[in-house]
Parts: C-alpha cells; structure tokens; sequence
C-alpha cells in the first residue's frame, strides 16, 4: 500500500475545484482527517465529506452522523458506493457547485471506498480526457474522466495517513501481512468492536466469548487453523481474519455521534 505524500495531496487539491473526502461511516472520527479538511479549506476549494458503506449502518445513524458534520459548517452526503445508494444525492450536490468546468478529486484514507466511488461517478460510458498543457493544476500524469457536462473527476485516489491514533490508523496503513503484532492488533479491534456492540462475535462467528484471546482461539479451531506440530490455535490467522472481516462490513460495529461526546467513546 503507497500512500500519497502530503506534497502530492496538495498538488491533487490544487489541481481540483471540489475535493470529496470519503470516511467510513462506521467510525468517522478515526477515517477522517482534520490536516486534509484544513488545508481544503484553506485553499478555497469545496469539500463534501462522504460516509461512505451506509448499507452497513442503520439509516438513522447516517442520518445523525450527517447532521453531525453539518453542525461543524461542513456539507456531507452518505452513500453506499459498492451497492450505488446515495450516489444521486451526491451528484446532486455537485451539480449546484456552479463552477464549470468543474474538477473532482476523492481523497481519504486507506480502505474507506475511493476507488470504488471513484469508479462508480465514472460509470461505464465515461471517455477520459486531460487537462490542458498550461492550465491550473495540469500535471503529465493527470487523468480525467468526463462524468457530467463540464464536471470533470481525476482517476487517482489520493490515499493519505491516518491521523487519529487509533486501531484504525494501524489496520488501514500496512497491508494486513505486513501489520507488526497482529495478534495485539486484532485484539485492539476486538474489545473497540465489542464496546459498541457485545454481540457482533456472537452474531459473526457463532462464538459465545467476550475475551478477544479466547475469540481468535475459538475462530481459529473453528476454521481449523492449527499448528502441524503440536495443535495449538493459529492466533496470527484469526487476527488476520478479523481483521478482514471489519473490512468486509460481516463484523457489525457503529457507533453513533452522541458517543463520541460520552464517556463511551474513546479516540486513541
């Protein structure tokens, strides 16, 4: 995984007029980042945030986490890029940007949905274009798609670092086999799934524990994952399961906007 150094980030929103943000609507606190919105901000360009992976949440929730962000001055829209839900509202909003041409960027950390969205405001029939040799932000490598009249997207995700300090600065940074103790990892994001849904092992795995050791114990005889020599669980492939697994929206986990200012809700 190759993240974008903070250098490229500001020529990717120099070369743009909106900059979508993507968070993962699950915890949009720990997928946000606070640098990206400053330095948006400060350059006059627009910014949307995206709570991406609706289909996972209750709308509800989306709907509290929206009104959330717009409590703070900022425009969002949630979305389920893989499943194309909300993707209308989205391009509703970017159509009252009057700007035009207009030029899209999608930022946001690793694994939160970019390339997906990306692909889904492409669609099939979009032809891609470039930006013209000495106009702003014209770079040899840009690559546009055309998705609209005169509205204009650039091919590239600008991935960028994790600013939270949680869990989820250290599983959306590393490829999950290059993750250094992935067992203590794991074990992170199990007791911050289980502080906001007790049941989501029970409800994943059929596994009737609270303890994350004895969670990625059971997960792996479940799954069979034993030494050759000696029997004993393959903890190392069950974190790398669960950890998968979160990704994949099949572990439940959500939290809601009333936590984040509660004693619940903990960043780092």
């Amino acid at each position: 995984m190759r993240l974008a150094s903070w250098g490229l980030i500001k020529e990717l929103i120099s070369s743009s007029d909106v900059v979508l943000e993507v968070v993962d609507v699950r915890d949009p606190i720990n997928t946000r980042s606070t640098k990206l919105e400053s330095l948006v901000l400060n350059s006059g360009k627009s910014l949307i945030i995206v709570l991406n992976k609706s289909d996972l949440v209750p709308r509800e929730v989306a709907e509290r986490w929206k009104e959330y962000f717009k409590s703070l001055g900022f425009k969002s829209v949630y979305i389920s890029a893989r499943d194309r839900l909300g993707t209308r509202v989205l391009r509703s909003e970017i159509s009252k940007i009057v700007k035009r041409p207009l030029v899209i960027a999608v930022v946001g950390v690793p694994k939160v949905g970019k390339s997906t969205l990306i692909n889904t405001l492409k669609g099939r029939h979009s032809a891609s274009t470039s930006l013209l040799p000495g106009s702003p932000g014209y770079t040899v490598k840009s690559q546009l798609y055309r998705i609209g009249r005169g509205v204009y997207l650039i091919d590239t995700p600008g991935l960028i670092p994790p600013d939270s300090g949680d869990v989820e600065s250290v599983i959306r940074s590393e490829h999950i086999d290059k993750i250094d103790n992935i067992i203590s990892v794991a074990v992170e994001l199990i007791k911050k799934v289980l502080k906001f849904n007790k049941t989501a092992f029970k409800d994943a795995y059929k596994i009737d524990e609270v303890d994350p050791y004895k969670i990625l114990e059971a997960l792996a005889l479940k799954r069979g994952w034993v030494s050759k020599s000696d029997r004993e669980p393959l903890l190392h492939e069950a974190a790398k399961a669960v950890i998968r697994d979160y990704f994949d929206g099949k572990i439940s986990y959500y939290y809601t906007p009333d936590e984040v200012g509660s004693g619940t809700f903990k960043v780092g």
